[in-house]
């Protein structure tokens, strides 16, 4: 009796805070799990739902009729502090055949603000008041900011404002899709840390629903490309295995479809059709690990089918995230470079975080700055001109 009594009493409290749109989890349960999160944006015709939670794992949900100017975002334990406003949304060209001076590529950031931070501001990519910094030159971004950290929401408001700053320098910020992004407007939440479970239970919703259509983060990663191509470097989180060698699907037509199905269900991605299967599937561009693992059951790309990739798009490596080791290496007799590792760990170590292509030259950067050349000079020197198939031009 007692038991049910409790029970009726909780739903009455959290019936009342439905009422007026602030839930308040149990001390406890707050402190263990809810720390600062949002915000998250979503329109409702022409008002504006906006829901964050306090330091102290109070959930707040308000309407707004029109969206403020701008909102304060910072990382879950109130550091890091930046203003941001909404703008506008446009996808990308995935291909710019002009590199600039610098390029600075990044990848897997996994929810951990801290260490975005601290590599922009160790290299000048970024000020100390977080701002761009890095003039008519370019940062990229290979994919897997959600799940792993507490920090999604706020990495992906980060970059929203800074595409936009480096825009109006002159600059670029490349975000490319990753395969985590996927699998949370999915519903896979398998890796995300228990604050995102309450917090969708919290609202009674599912929690890929923050990111639905009509959510201002989901239609902005709605636009990302998977593929792009700066310069003579191909850019995609995973890999291109020999099977997406032979579909021959053009690049503009992988990132239409790959955003297209991204608010869809995983079975529904594989019930739409055999490319889209194919696309979001093991062979595919955001899962597949053959350029960088030789083991059988990644299906290691051949080296003959990777010189036809390199000729295929006229480029001279493939940089990939998604596989993770202690540093950011090469593969393939340097024609694949890999640049994800824990980047928490190598942060405190000192060791590899990105890489840095300047002049042409290719360098390992860590928190504070260069720590190594990555491709000696002498390797660029065999740079062949290479002409794509018949039937097929790229920019």
């Amino acid at each position: 009796m007692r038991k049910s009594i409790s029970t009726i009493l909780l739903a009455l409290l959290l019936g009342a805070a439905a009422l007026t749109g602030t839930t308040r989890l149990g001390a406890q349960t707050a402190r263990d799990s809810l720390s600062i999160d949002g915000p998250y944006i979503l329109h409702k015709g022409d008002s504006v739902r906006v829901i964050t939670v306090s330091e102290d794992g109070v959930i707040k949900d308000t309407t707004y009729v029109q969206a403020p100017a701008s909102f304060r975002v910072c990382d879950h334990e109130g550091n890091y502090p930046f203003e941001m406003s909404l703008r506008p949304i446009e996808r990308q060209d995935w291909c710019v055949r002009t590199a600039p001076g610098r390029v600075f590529v990044m990848s897997d950031p996994h929810g951990k603000l801290d260490c975005v931070i601290s590599l922009l501001q160790g290299n000048g990519v970024i000020d100390e008041n977080l701002h761009w910094a890095y003039g008519s030159d370019q940062l990229v971004q290979i994919g897997d900011i959600f799940d792993r950290g507490d920090d999604a929401v706020q990495i992906f408001w980060f970059f929203y404002r800074l595409q936009q700053e480096a825009a109006d320098a002159g600059g670029r910020v490349t975000m490319l899709m990753g395969n985590h992004e996927p699998m949370e407007f999915s519903g896979d939440m398998r890796y995300a840390t228990p604050k995102y479970h309450i917090l969708a239970r919290e609202l009674g919703i599912e929690y890929r629903d923050l990111f639905s259509p009509d959510s201002e983060l989901g239609r902005w990663i709605a636009s990302w490309n998977t593929i792009g191509i700066i310069g003579r470097e191909l850019y995609v989180h995973a890999g291109l295995s020999g099977e997406f060698y032979r579909e021959d699907i053009p690049i503009e037509e992988v990132n239409g479809e790959m955003s297209n199905a991204l608010f869809m269900r995983s079975m529904a991605r594989k019930a739409a059709s055999e490319r889209l299967h194919f696309l979001y599937g093991s062979r595919g561009p955001i899962w597949y690990r053959g350029m960088v693992l030789n083991g059988k059951r990644w299906a290691p790309v051949k080296n003959d089918t990777l010189n036809l990739i390199l000729s295929r798009y006229d480029i001279d490596h493939v940089i990939v995230g998604h596989t993770i080791f202690n540093d950011v290496r090469t593969f393939r007799n340097g024609r694949v470079i890999c640049v994800n590792v824990n980047n928490a760990r190598n942060r405190d170590r000192g060791l590899g975080r990105a890489l840095l292509i300047e002049q042409g030259r290719y360098f390992v950067v860590g928190d504070k700055g260069k720590l190594r050349e990555l491709i000696p000079c002498r390797s660029r020197q065999n740079r062949q001109s290479r002409i794509s198939p018949a039937g097929r031009q790229y920019p």
